[in-house]
């Protein structure tokens, strides 16, 4: 029998409680001899429906096609089953997870730092980086670095920061406006979204 480590000190009747099911991906998902009901709803490998069984003849046919019986639906009335290979099945289900993850942390902030005094190359170096990110999906901080008596001067700051806004405004807007931050001047750029690019370029005006 394909019995899941662990099994033997598993009490009867903790797993039928709601607090205890769990979801489908969960530690106590029960396979195989830790499935103590007396019946089953059992689907195949493939998604087919078997039907009803006792859970004595689900734990055969599990065995026989050298794969896991597997509580999916632990609440239904009889709970469901399926054939499948455990081991897989939590795999694909990892990386499921990990890929939702990276999909919400997807947009990055990129950031990019200004003197007050950028000369004219440097400059244009720095917004086509500054416009690639945006490109990209991601946020851009626009950092401009005073130093010295550059600071008491914070409206050269201030009107690059507007400039290199304006002059990206085909691929972000202004999602925080320029504040100062100690001996620096922030401002955070997004990325257009599709269909509102032109409520976003008007923010950014």
């Amino acid at each position: 029998m394909l019995a899941c480590p662990g099994a033997s000190f598993t009490h009867a009747g903790q797993h039928d409680t709601p607090s205890n099911r769990g979801g489908l991906i969960s530690s106590e998902t029960r396979i195989n001899d830790r499935i103590r009901v007396p019946e089953v709803r059992l689907v195949g490998p493939n998604g087919e429906q078997v039907g009803i069984v006792r859970i004595e003849d689900a734990l055969r046919l599990a065995q026989e096609s050298d794969l896991d019986l597997v509580e999916v639906a632990p609440q239904a009335k009889p709970p469901v089953c399926k054939l499948m290979d455990y081991g897989k099945y939590k795999y694909e289900s990892a990386q499921k997870a990990r890929e939702s993850r990276r999909n919400q942390q997807q947009t990055v902030i990129k950031e990019q730092k200004l003197r007050p005094k950028i000369d004219p190359h440097d400059y244009e170096t720095k917004k086509g980086h500054v416009s690639r990110f945006l490109g990209q999906g991601h946020k851009v901080k626009v950092t401009i670095m005073f130093r010295g008596r550059e600071q008491s001067r914070p409206e050269l700051g201030f009107r690059l920061l507007q400039r290199l806004a304006e002059d990206v405004s085909e691929r972000g807007f202004i999602e925080s406006n320029p504040k100062q931050d100690g001996r620096n001047m922030i401002m955070v750029l997004a990325p257009h979204k599709t269909g509102k690019g032109s409520k976003s370029k008007a923010n950014a005006s």
